[in-house]
């Protein structure tokens, strides 16, 4: 991990999270000048469970698994954080022990920034308007929650890898339809709560019916997002 002393992508920081954006102008250059960073290679923990910290984490470039340990030492892939998501605001607010994994899974570094607690609450009781877009967001933190637990116990492995597929498309802004998986099969399987095995057989019955293609390992062309969204239950 490398850290810069002071953030030298503040504005692109701070703008590229959607609950920030609106502030005063005068507002955003105060967070501005507490936003610091660090660059994160693949595979290196930016916290662990149990850990405590006093910091509001923001992804700017690269990728984040989020990640529980099962008591049989299995790793389960919670979530994945996208340029513009933050997290640890748990162990912020409450300061109590961050009860999840967090790795950069990136290809190139990952780029986080950082803001201090005392800096943070203070942008906060001075700006009312975004401590409610905070409580707006903490609400759909709570719904995207309660959609994971059903979507993993209700919906079938092409369901699930369908939404997977569909996020990736989404996040990655993919131009006519093309990304490259951000993460391996292995890990997609965590997050699907499958097996790799699985994972690769249905692609492969996805690619048969004409709705993605597949260039190599993990280059990916969704042909037809509107039958994966049905399949995925998302209309």
């Amino acid at each position: 991990m490398s850290c810069d002393h002071c953030c030298s992508y503040p504005s692109s920081c701070i703008t590229s999270v959607p609950v920030f954006k609106g502030m005063k102008e005068a507002d955003l250059q105060l967070l501005q000048k507490v936003t610091r960073s660090s660059h994160f290679l693949k595979g290196e923990i930016i916290f662990r469970e149990g850990e405590r910290s006093e910091t509001l984490f923001v992804v700017n470039e690269g990728l984040i698994k989020l990640t529980k340990m099962s008591a049989e030492g299995k790793e389960h892939i919670v979530r994945l954080l996208f340029p513009g998501d933050f997290f640890g605001l748990f162990s912020l607010l409450k300061s109590e022990k961050h009860y999840l994994n967090t790795e950069a899974i990136g290809g190139s570094p990952t780029l986080i920034c950082y803001i201090e607690k005392k800096d943070f609450l203070k942008t906060m009781e001075d700006n009312a308007d975004l401590s409610f877009r905070f409580l707006l967001t903490v609400n759909d933190r709570l719904y995207e929650a309660d959609e994971s637990v059903g979507f993993l116990s209700l919906m079938e492995v092409e369901q699930r890898l369908a939404r997977a597929l569909i996020l990736f498309h989404d996040k990655l802004n993919a131009r006519n339809g093309t990304f490259t998986l951000p993460i391996t099969k292995k890990d997609l399987a965590s997050y699907i709560g499958t097996t790799p095995e699985s994972v690769s057989r249905k692609l492969l019955s996805f690619k048969s019916q004409k709705l993605i293609t597949i260039d190599g390992r993990r280059k990916i062309q969704i042909l037809e997002l509107d039958q994966l969204k049905q399949m995925a239950e998302m209309n």
